[in-house]
C-alpha cells in the first residue's frame, strides 16, 4: 500500500525528523513521503474535509481534470481548483501535463502527538 504519513511537530521535533530522514537517505534506506506541519491549526486548515473528499474521489476516479472532479463532487469549480494547486503542492496530488489528476497515495496516515516528547 502506497502511503505519506502527516505529521504536527514543533519546529526543533521537524528539524530532528529532518536530519534523521537526511541521513536515512544518505545510507540508502527507503524514505516514506512526509508532510509536516507545525501545529493542528495549520493541518486542519490546509487538510479539510472538503480536499480529503476530493482526494478520495480521485483515488476512485484517476484521470479526471479539475472542472470533471467540481462537477462529480458538485462544488464550485474556482475552490475545487484552488484545493487542488494547494494538494498539488503539498505532493498529495498528482497533476500530468494534459490536466488528468491522480491521488498518488491509497492511505494519508495523520500523526498528532497531544503530549510533547520528554
Amino acid at each position: 500500500m502506497n502511503r505519506i504519513e502527516i505529521s504536527v511537530m514543533q519546529p526543533a521535533a521537524a528539524l530532528r525528523a529532518f536530519a534523521e530522514t537526511w541521513h536515512r537517505a544518505e545510507a540508502g534506506q527507503a524514505i516514506a513521503p512526509r508532510v509536516t506541519f507545525g501545529s493542528l491549526h495549520e493541518l486542519f486548515t490546509t487538510i479539510t474535509e472538503a480536499r480529503m473528499d476530493l482526494m478520495r474521489c480521485l483515488a476512485a476516479h484517476p484521470g479526471l481534470a479539475a472542472l470533471q472532479l467540481a462537477k462529480r463532487l458538485d462544488r464550485d469549480p474556482l475552490e475545487v481548483q484552488t484545493d487542488v494547486a494547494a494538494l498539488v503542492e503539498l505532493g498529495l496530488l498528482a497533476l500530468d501535463d494534459n490536466g488528468a489528476l491522480s491521488a498518488p497515495y491509497d492511505e494519508v496516515l495523520i500523526h498528532a502527538a497531544i503530549r510533547d516528547a520528554a
